[in-house]
């Protein structure tokens, strides 16, 4: 007897081949039949044609905190993510020593617009080495497989303190020991390193994320401790750094970079620039040097509120003010000569900046005030435009009015369908920056893979079934090198997503209070998912979560060697 069978289901397998009318059996957490299986199951699920496929891979994620308090990893196995990259951008929280703990959450809580008294009060410091953390999450076990990235702020900040975001060149000795602390990662299972040169990156205070401000020497140092050659990834919030100077560590190391960047997302006030960057890292993966793009398929949001207004710090008005206090920001916000100098800012932005001076993408999604419910969903400039006013005094008197807590969507990046849907179609691209697990507050795109299914093949048509599902599962776990996952063949892991392609996507925006503390959070919820198995095991049944004594997630630690993954795309 097996331990599972699903039959009468469509089988799409992720990699690319037609679908077919099969059963499809489990036992002890792989697959073991596919086709018309005459076993009995412990468990049998009538599909009746639901598509059965790999469960979603979803390698840019924020989980490395709420794992600690939540093993459901809310909400993505609920929105059929099966396997979770953390660690991206370098801001975990590994290594954990004492001293460093809260200087770490205090600045994951601002760039990752994260609920600091959830943080404070919901991480249960057991760890402080990469490998306690790794013991830790095989402890717990979560909902949905896991693979760690050693990040290199966090490191920093383990080695520099509060210098980590305040000098730029690490002595010998701390290089020595962000090095040993890489390595350490490395051999205890990491699949990669993380990193950022991103400029809208700050911290707590405004002060700049700590690998934002390194030489990039010292990234080509952590790079090159990582071991032997092409092992491990690079997942680098690469801002204005160009495919040209990525390159070269990239074929000196033999290592696959994955760049995140507003610079290689679509904008339409400069439509040929990503797709310039995507050809540049075709180039080089042609040449046998991975470099890829990480592209999300939903418009790039971003809440703030204008006491902490990140997507604007990278502009120089805000240089003197970013450790402001609320008192003293709202004196300047009430400053007219402070206004129009960053009213002039925003009609001159420069590349790789959030904010483009686009003020028809600054909504305001949640106000205190009754009187001021009638702003609400509605854009700063559209506001403006009705009143007669400027958009930018339009937000200010906004904020002032409301002692600054007036919560600010913005939709700067990767809006207009057409522009995108190059982008995700380029060989260069991987579909991932959904940020699960952070931006907690005001917006969740952890349920990019259903959006995808729903907007880009069955409304758009962009893609067929067959080679969207194969882009959100093997497609990045091949990349990864991610082993048995994503993908429905016998042998592989049973990671399985069992949907109703007439009816998937997700829900609108809900706030619920779930946090530690009583936070609150925004989620989104499944739409045509008829369940969700990680290793075999049901985690989602198309309503909650089933509920287990220790989540059947496996905590990942050995990869296959990514250069010779994508050398192999490379030579086809």
């Amino acid at each position: 007897m097996v331990d599972l069978v699903i039959r009468g289901a469509v089988i799409v397998d992720g990699l690319g081949h037609e679908p077919k009318r099969a059963d499809l059996a489990v036992k002890d957490g792989r697959i073991v039949g596919i086709g018309a299986i005459k076993d009995k199951g412990a468990e049998t699920i009538d599909a009746d044609g639901l598509v059965l496929a790999p469960g979603i891979v979803d390698v840019h994620t924020h989980y490395d905190a709420q794992v600690t308090w939540d093993a459901t990893l809310s909400p993505s196995p609920s929105l059929g993510v099966t396997t979770a990259v953390m660690g991206n951008c370098g801001f975990g929280i590994v290594p954990a020593p004492p001293a460093a703990r809260d200087l770490v959450i205090r600045n994951l809580s601002v760039v990752e617009g994260m609920d600091l008294d959830a943080l404070r009060q919901g991480i249960t410091w057991d760890f402080e080495s990469f490998s306690d953390y790794m013991a830790m999450l095989r402890r717990r076990g979560a909902y949905a497989n896991l693979a760690v990235l050693a990040g290199h702020s966090t490191i920093r900040t383990a080695v520099m303190g509060e210098d980590a975001s305040q000098r730029q060149d690490a002595t010998p000795e701390e290089l020595a020991r962000m090095k040993s602390m890489v390595a350490d990662a490395m051999d205890k299972g990491a699949i990669g390193l993380g990193a950022s040169y991103s400029l809208n990156h700050s911290g707590y205070g405004g002060v700049p994320m700590p690998s934002t401000i390194a030489p990039i020497s010292e990234l080509d140092s952590l790079v090159g401790a990582m071991g032997p050659r092409g092992r491990g990834v690079i997942a680098i919030a690469s801002g204005v750094k160009t495919p040209q100077e990525l390159e070269p560590m990239a074929a000196k190391y033999g290592r696959p970079f994955f760049q995140g960047t507003g610079m290689a997302m679509y904008n339409e006030q400069e439509p040929n620039r990503s797709l310039r960057i995507f050809d540049d890292c075709a180039a080089a993966i042609r040449r046998g040097n991975g470099l890829y793009v990480q592209i999300p398929c939903q418009p790039l949001s971003f809440d703030f509120t204008m006491a902490n207004a990140y997507p604007f710090y990278s502009h120089s008005a805000f240089d003197p003010i970013k450790a402001f206090t609320p008192e003293q920001l709202k004196s300047v916000f009430r400053d007219p000569s402070w206004r129009a100098k960053f009213r002039e800012n925003a009609k001159n932005p420069r590349p790789g900046m959030i904010f483009q001076g686009n003020w028809d993408r600054v909504m305001v999604a949640v106000a205190h005030k009754a009187s001021n419910a009638k702003y609400v969903n509605r854009y700063a400039a559209e506001i403006a435009k009705t009143e007669h006013r400027d958009p930018l005094d339009v937000m200010l008197d906004l904020s002032l009015d409301e002692d600054l807590e007036t919560a600010f969507l913005g939709r700067f990046l990767n809006v207009g369908d057409e522009g995108v849907a190059r982008l995700l179609k380029h060989e260069a691209g991987v579909v991932a920056l959904s940020d699960a697990g952070a931006h907690l507050i005001y917006m969740c795109d952890a349920g990019f893979g259903l959006h995808f299914l729903a907007h880009w093949v069955r409304e758009r048509g962009d893609f067929d079934l067959v080679e969207g599902i194969r882009r959100l599962t093997s497609h990045p776990a091949d990349l990864y090198g991610i082993q048995n996952r994503g993908r429905l063949a016998v042998g592989a892991q049973a990671d399985l997503l069992l949907f109703d392609p007439a009816t998937v996507g997700i829900s609108p925006a809900e706030r619920v209070a779930d946090l530690p503390g009583g936070g609150r959070r925004t989620i989104r919820r499944p739409t045509g998912v008829h369940g969700v198995f990680c290793n075999g095991v049901k985690t989602f049944d198309g309503t909650d979560y089933v509920k287990h004594a220790k989540g059947p997630g496996h905590v990942l630690d050995r990869f296959n060697n990514s250069q010779g993954q994508h050398s192999a795309i490379a030579a086809q």
